[in-house]
């Protein structure tokens, strides 16, 4: 669960500089400092908790990332 929360707060970070814009999996793997394949797993659990929308491109290498309204309340919760 640490791991996951640390993902998130690297996104809620993005997100406040970066207001109503998608993060891109490259950026959100330099910022949390994990590498891709770690993080598509973790980016998995949290779509599946309904605290982040993942958007791949075709071939799923490159995508984006948003937090959904849940995702930004837990994000105030945990970091605000």
């Amino acid at each position: 669960m640490a791991a996951l929360v640390g993902v998130l707060e690297a996104l809620w970070r993005i997100n406040a500089e970066w207001p109503d814009k998608p993060c891109t999996l490259a950026k959100l793997s330099k910022q949390s400092e994990r590498p891709m394949s770690v993080l598509r797993r973790q980016l998995t659990m949290l779509v599946d908790a309904g605290w982040i929308e993942l958007r791949l491109e075709e071939g799923g290498v490159a995508g984006t990332v948003l937090l959904t309204e849940s995702g930004r309340q837990l994000g105030r919760e945990l970091f605000a």
